[in-house]
């Protein structure tokens, strides 16, 4: 079932000579979904540490770990593995590390499967019989696309509720009720995870979601959401139904995320990208919350939100440092959540090329590339609404920002400040307001070159006052 590397086979044949090895945990989950298997570990079952240790010695393990947590390293043709022995855990105080671990080789594979989280990570695979060991029936959890936790021991490690999270919109799974009804009695113990393990489970999501909706159904469900206020106020703000048919901007937000993964441009994004573009339209609409209310237009009552996307920038970073984000991640989401709506012409047209250039310039050091995905998602996440007249105007920005060199970056000013010194003026702070007009009038388009600008400047310097 598992496709092994070859190098890992000899490894697997002696520890099966004095123990029970079994390939567990994720790899397991993956090979059955037809996924690409992640990182391969390995729980040997039937000797002890220094059994274990001496078996694998001649490959070149190593005790990195060590013999408290009954854990060592080989490296074998560059990848990595934990080669452990099962293990007892038992609870000594809060947070994710307030655990005791008590390697036992005795334990039988049901036993040591009843510390992990779900029942579709507590499956083993035997490489020696080629056989399946579900002693707590994940694989029918995992027909089911059902996550759904193994015992009781589940409310222990308050982080499981947030890897119910990521792994819901990871696979595109259900969470069961039962583990949400623990999850929901469990929320009081958030405030015992660390901002670095909550940002671990967010940066899954924003990376790896194949249906990222289904993580923000998880918080729901468990009344998690309320740890994170700025989702939470998206539920039941409501919007007018002639452009958001799909409901409130909560259900709004849920379908822009889902519409930003199948986009076909997707695949193709590094991590980085996907971490901004998720986070962005994660929080494209934070500041309707704020800014939503009724008036009366052309004699009819509509739902408003006039200024919302400035209004976002505070529940954004609030939102970002609440999870524990890269410091660099907030600079770019901000004006991608700033300018969101800029492609809206009020005249209905697309935008001409003077303000794609300030445009791109505005957003910096976000960028126009980014700034059409979250654009595009926005306009396909209104379900059964389609728009085709803004897609088209979005296909012409993209169009002409790469046509202008300015779909990654700013425009680079093509007058510096050395070419005041050329023409004899002497640095000062007099090069401050020209360098400043001249940027202005290349984003204007009165000049695209080398030769164009050369012009402009010495025009501009006649007529400078004396």
């Amino acid at each position: 079932m598992i496709s092994l590397p070859e190098s890992l086979k000899p490894v697997l044949a002696v520890l099966g000579s004095r123990g029970r090895p079994r390939l567990v945990g994720g790899c397991v989950r993956d090979a059955l979904l037809d996924r690409p298997a992640g990182d391969i570990d390995i729980e040997v079952g039937g000797l002890g540490f220094d059994e274990l240790r001496q078996l694998l010695r001649p490959f070149g393990a190593t005790d990195v770990v060590g013999r408290s947590f009954g854990t060592l390293k080989l490296r074998l043709a560059g990848k990595l593995y934990d080669i452990s022995l099962p293990r007892r855990e038992s609870k000594t105080g809060a947070g994710h590390r307030g655990f005791r671990v008590d390697p036992d080789p005795t334990l039988s594979d049901e036993e040591s499967a009843s510390r992990r989280d779900f029942t579709i990570n507590a499956m083993a695979w035997d490489p020696l019989a080629n056989e399946l060991i579900d002693p707590w029936g994940g694989r029918r959890d995992l027909e089911a696309k059902c996550l759904r936790h193994v015992g009781p021991a589940f409310v222990e490690d308050p982080l499981r509720v947030l890897r119910a999270m990521q792994l819901a919109a990871r696979l595109d799974f259900d969470l069961a009720p039962e583990t949400a009804a623990l999850a929901r009695a469990m929320s009081s113990t958030y405030a015992e995870l660390p901002t670095e393990r909550v940002w671990g489970e967010w940066d899954k999501w924003a990376t790896q979601s194949i249906r990222p909706s289904r993580g923000l159904e998880v918080l729901q469900q468990t009344g998690w959401i309320a740890h994170f206020p700025e989702i939470a106020a998206l539920a039941g703000v409501p919007q007018e139904a002639e452009w958001h048919p799909e409901g409130d901007v909560l259900i709004h937000t849920q379908h822009c995320l889902n519409a930003l993964v199948v986009d076909s441009r997707w695949p193709a994004a590094d991590a980085e990208l996907r971490r901004i573009l998720m986070f962005a339209v994660l929080c494209h609409d934070f500041g309707k919350p704020s800014t939503t209310e009724r008036v009366l237009k052309n004699e009819r009552w509509r739902w408003t939100s006039l200024g919302h996307a400035k209004a976002g920038l505070a529940p954004t970073d609030s939102f970002l440092t609440r999870i524990g984000a890269p410091h660099r991640l907030g600079p770019i989401i901000a004006p991608l959540v700033q300018f969101h709506l800029a492609h809206h012409d009020p005249g209905g047209e697309p935008l001409a090329d003077h303000r794609i250039r300030r445009l791109a310039r505005k957003i910096a050091p976000a960028t126009l590339t980014q700034l059409t995905a979250l654009m595009r998602a926005d306009a396909n996440g209104r379900p059964p609404r389609t728009d085709p007249d803004t897609l088209a105007r979005l296909e012409h920005l993209e169009r002409r920002a790469g046509d202008l060199a300015v779909a990654d970056a700013a425009p680079v000013a093509l007058i510096q400040g050395r070419d005041l010194i050329a023409r004899g003026l002497p640095p000062g702070p007099q090069f401050g307001p020209i360098l400043a007009a001249a940027y202005q009038a290349q984003l204007a388009g009165e000049f695209t070159d080398a030769t164009e600008s050369a012009q402009w400047l010495d025009s501009h310097l006649k007529r400078r006052p004396e």
